[in-house]
């Protein structure tokens, strides 16, 4: 969804919790996406051979994004150093 405020477009985005998971390693990543989907895609072309899920519920005050130029990103994460790309 993009509107417009002061002039410059805005986006909104979502930031959700994505466990990956391969063999023995787990750990979530924070990711910021136009769609629930699309952060899901980011960290699965990221962690390619790994398994992808969403961490429900999703926290409410973290869920939407606004502001000028946000794009879809990793946020931050936790993995092991054998998971590292």
């Amino acid at each position: 969804m993009t509107g417009r405020e002061a002039g410059r477009k805005v986006r909104q985005m979502m930031k959700v919790s994505v466990e990956v998971r391969k063999g023995s390693a787990h750990f979530w990543v924070a990711v910021q996406a136009e769609s629930i989907r699309r952060a899901v895609n980011l960290v699965r072309a990221k962690y390619q051979d790994a398994e992808i899920r969403v961490k429900f519920p999703i926290e409410p005050e973290s869920f939407s994004i606004e502001g000028p130029a946000a794009r879809a990103a990793l946020v931050e994460s936790d993995h092991p150093k054998e998971m590292s790309v």
